[in-house]
């Protein structure tokens, strides 16, 4: 990191949480390649999907204490010798 960066990051790191919160944000996003509309549609329209489908009762849900427990369980599985 040269020296610009550096005092950059040390008035940043002075700053209140959420100002430092909102920096990283704007810092992340701008690593991200530009969107896709075509794949921003296609997710939009899959999530309207799937809110219409929870809203009419047509799928189950499931709490996420039981989804994390069966990810820790899958995970414990996989690094078993």
């Amino acid at each position: 990191m040269d020296r610009i960066a550096e005092a950059v990051l040390k008035e940043a790191l002075g700053l209140p949480e959420q100002e430092r919160a909102e920096i990283a944000g704007a810092l992340l996003e701008s690593l991200e390649p530009p969107l896709d509309p075509e794949i921003d549609w296609a997710w939009r329209d899959e999530v309207a999907r799937r809110v219409a489908q929870f809203e009419a009762g047509e799928v189950k849900t499931i709490p996420w204490e039981q989804v994390r427990d069966r990810i820790w369980d899958q995970l414990s599985e996989t690094r078993r010798p």
